[in-house]
């Protein structure tokens, strides 16, 4: 029996498109289950602001078909556009993060004397603008992986020299994650393992990855050390119960709701640590309301999906014919679970939280924008698969359904037409 269903499996994966519907349905059952979750989060401080149960989960709706929208195009449009956008992309994403780090030091500059901080409003990482706030530092992760790849690939192999890469490549790097670091230790980390993963996956010499995982190392320990907060976040994880009515607070609630919710959980909406126990539970500890109402068979659910999402992110990697498209494909992969490593481990107390979202699923519009969009690039490169290229194209789709959906992908390469070989094929 075990061998039927190990053949089923895997007829299953060799079919031309299973890594296209692969991506669709583990990042669909994701956005759909942290809209549900939301929901159960923020109904009970939603009525109590507003008198409105549904105020917040409309908000978060709205972003969602804002991202589904950005998830439709960005699958549309091929590697080519993505390659030549890297670099504006990139300086924008690189003065945004200047001008929100001037406006912050600015805010705390008239804070400490007193004066009003009119004009833009800014909290370190939003700009606000009216009614609309958007998070620079979601936009620089995309900015630097697209540039990231195409340079990459633009050099070819002269990757293996330290010179080649050091310019432009780890000064334009380096400086984003610091503008990044100086208010957002969590998303900073992020981008280094997204960096560093991208320089491992189109094989960069182990001795220059070391020293910069050391320099990263450093660079960290210095953020942490010039910010007090952090290190008192740092000591507080160890020790949360010393620190019960300061940092530790939220950890405690957290570890409460995990151990209310059992093996099966509460129920649906029958969290009792959202009745304003549990500070964030929407979004940066929306994990523990799921352990809490849906208990440890919901949190393997959840643990499922983003491990579906992740083996498919790196079989389009593996499977692209195009080194582009598979150090993207590749770097979106490790954003995606290195994200989620650090929500979940920072709820579970196996790291210190640093504050990031879980992708998909916690409440917030940039976020989830963003990794809609990330996604939808990675479904337009799982159409572009060789096999599923060709599969496409004897189909031969209608004008609407290619209207209306996606076009049909590049004719697969030859391999002497290839630029290089697959960038996460290493030599051993």
């Amino acid at each position: 029996m075990r061998s039927g269903f190990t053949e089923m499996l895997r007829g299953l994966l060799d079919r031309p498109l299973a890594s296209y519907y692969l991506l669709l349905s583990s990042a669909g059952l994701l956005l759909t289950i942290g809209l549900v979750m939301v929901f159960s989060a923020t109904m009970v401080e939603s009525y109590e602001a507003t008198g409105n149960a549904f105020a917040v989960i409309l908000q978060q709706v709205i972003w969602a078909v804002v991202g589904l929208i950005c998830f439709w195009i960005a699958q549309r449009l091929p590697a080519r556009t993505y390659r030549s956008v890297s670099r504006p992309l990139l300086v924008i994403a690189i003065l945004l993060g200047l001008f929100l780090v001037v406006m912050s030091i600015r805010d705390k500059q008239l804070e400490a004397s007193g004066a009003d901080a009119s004009g833009l409003a800014t909290d370190n990482l939003w700009i606000h603008i009216g009614p609309v706030q958007f998070q620079p530092a979601e936009v620089a992760k995309f900015a630097l992986l697209l540039w990231a790849a195409d340079s990459l690939v633009r050099l070819g192999p002269r990757i293996a020299s330290w010179r080649d890469l050091a310019i432009p490549m780890f000064p334009i790097a380096g400086l984003l994650m610091i503008i990044i670091g100086y208010a957002d230790l969590g998303t900073m980390l992020i981008i280094v393992a997204m960096f560093i993963g991208l320089l491992w996956a189109s094989g960069v010499p182990l001795r220059i990855l070391g020293v910069l995982f050391g320099i990263a190392l450093v660079g960290s320990a210095l953020l942490i050390a010039f910010e007090g907060y952090r290190m008192e976040r740092i000591i507080s994880f160890s020790r949360p119960e010393d620190f019960a009515d300061t940092w530790g607070y939220q950890a405690i609630q957290g570890y409460y709701a995990i151990a209310d919710g059992g093996w099966f959980g509460l129920g649906l909406g029958e969290s009792r640590q959202k009745w304003d126990w549990l500070p964030n539970g929407h979004n940066d500890f929306i994990f523990a309301l799921i352990a809490e109402e849906l208990g440890v068979v919901g949190c393997l659910v959840i643990l499922a999906l983003f491990a579906v999402l992740v083996y498919t992110g790196f079989r389009i990697a593996r499977r692209s014919d195009d080194a582009f498209r598979s150090l993207v494909a590749a770097g979106v992969t490790i954003w995606i679970a290195g994200q989620a490593f650090i929500n979940i481990g920072g709820v579970l107390g196996l790291i210190p939280m640093t504050g990031v979202p879980l992708p998909f699923i916690s409440d917030g519009g940039t976020a989830l924008v963003v990794v809609l969009a990330a996604v939808g690039m990675l479904a337009g490169f799982a159409r572009a698969e060789p096999d599923a290229a060709q599969a496409l194209r004897a189909r031969n789709p209608s004008r609407l359904v290619r209207l209306l959906w996606a076009p049909l992908p590049p004719a697969p390469r030859s391999e002497s037409d290839s630029e290089s070989p697959s960038p996460t094929t290493r030599k051993k």
